[in-house]
């Protein structure tokens, strides 16, 4: 950790790629966040290591912590900039909201090397006041990316960037209007009756309604919070008592719920991808298999697995002439319907080949940060991501520089 905190030294802002590198390859951070402790105990002014403290935090499983670590950076400064390797040729400024790791879209991922600069700025409610012209509040660029996720809370933001953003001077990417959609139950009437898409009926109950609804649901079904991600107290209930049990142990007020599809295949295994669409074009980011119908890359044992590791190589591999071309109709359905530039879809296929979606969302977590060892095939396919989406942003505004009025 000695020469990691070296190696730090040199950063005005680590930030969430270099970090959680190091929390993934199994390091202890520990000693890296009482080092950002003592920093900001020297200069209580530092955001930047209030920041990577917060980010430090939530890697580590602290979110409370984190997000009051967090508000206070926020309160010191909104604006990060992310370091590259490489000599800038255009500035592209990201706006995110406070919250945890799945509170925006994370971009850094996809521009970790790139010849695009970043720079991270906090919005929020009460950033805009009577007062407070919001243009001339933010830091010169060239293209404005919104990151900020769909959310209960988020909400009442993307309203506001909606009517901010318009006529906006450069490129804006990834519309506010847009992302309000993202709801489940939003995504599921957008996508619902589509030939070659099966997304399942998604409902939003209250909890007192749904208590009394058990009855008369059908089981098995799927049940989660609103706003819950990455499977947190996600269920599958097979009958009225169990669903009331689940209940009475919550303390959400509001669930989304969605009758279980099974999507096992014939080797009695589930399947689940991870796609992301830039400007319509998918490409697969990666392949989870497991014996269990809920999925995550982490718990689906990948690393342990060598036949799992060769199915998702071989899938990368000649995912464009397959898959991709498969589902094409759907792909493109999916980009139009939702409007945005980048968007990610976690999804798997139907026994009768339909488009199986599970989630639509603008925020899903996309990286080249597996080891290298166990997971050779896939920064050479990453970066085909990346250098797309690299493209796309420098096309948008070159684009934009060939239409503006001289």
């Amino acid at each position: 950790m000695t020469s990691t905190l070296n190696l730090f030294e040199q950063k005005n802002f680590i930030g969430l790629v270099d970090l959680m590198r190091l929390a993934h390859a199994g390091v202890d951070l520990a000693p890296l966040g009482q080092h950002l402790i003592d920093k900001t105990t020297e200069n209580i002014g530092d955001a930047n290591a209030l920041m990577d403290l917060s980010l430090v935090l939530f890697l580590r499983g602290y979110r409370d912590l984190a997000l009051t670590v967090q508000a206070e950076a926020i309160q010191l400064k909104r604006a990060y900039n992310l370091e590259s390797t490489q000599a800038p040729t255009l500035k592209m400024l990201v706006l995110v909201s406070k919250g945890d790791l799945m509170a925006n879209t994370p971009i850094e991922f996809l521009l970790e090397n790139s010849v695009i600069a970043l720079t991270l700025f906090y919005v929020s409610d009460d950033f805009f006041t009577p007062d407070q012209h919001f243009s001339a509040a933010l830091p010169v660029h060239d293209v404005l990316f919104v990151a900020v996720a769909e959310s209960e809370e988020n909400l009442g933001l993307l309203k506001t960037l909606s009517m901010a953003l318009k006529n906006w001077p450069t490129p804006v990417l990834n519309r506010p209007e847009c992302i309000a959609k993202m709801a489940r139950d939003t995504v599921y009437r957008l996508l619902e009756n589509r030939q070659g898409i099966t997304i399942p009926q998604t409902q939003r109950y209250s909890l007192a309604a749904l208590k009394k609804q058990v009855d008369f649901l059908l089981y098995p079904l799927i049940i989660r919070p609103v706003d819950s991600h990455a499977g947190h107290e996600l269920d599958k209930i097979d009958n009225a008592e169990k669903l009331m049990f689940y209940l009475c142990e919550q303390r959400h007020l509001e669930f989304f719920i969605a009758p279980f599809v099974d999507y096992r295949n014939d080797d009695g295994l589930f399947r689940k991808y991870r796609i992301v669409l830039c400007q319509g074009v998918p490409f697969v980011c990666h392949l989870a298999i497991s014996a269990h119908w809920m999925i995550h890359y982490l718990n689906a044992g990948m690393a342990d697995d060598a036949q799992k590791r060769a199915e998702e190589a071989e899938l990368m591999r000649v995912f464009d002439q397959t898959f991709a071309h498969k589902h094409a109709d759907a792909f493109e359905y999916i980009y139009k319907k939702t409007g945005l530039d980048y968007v990610g879809i976690d999804c798997s296929e139907t026994p009768d080949g339909d488009l199986l979606i599970f989630e639509v969302d603008s925020c899903m977590i996309v990286h080249a940060i597996d080891p290298i060892d166990l997971f050779a095939y896939k920064p050479g396919y990453m970066a085909k991501l990346f250098n797309a989406f690299e493209k796309m942003v420098l096309s948008c505004y070159g684009k934009f520089k060939q239409t503006k009025p001289s």
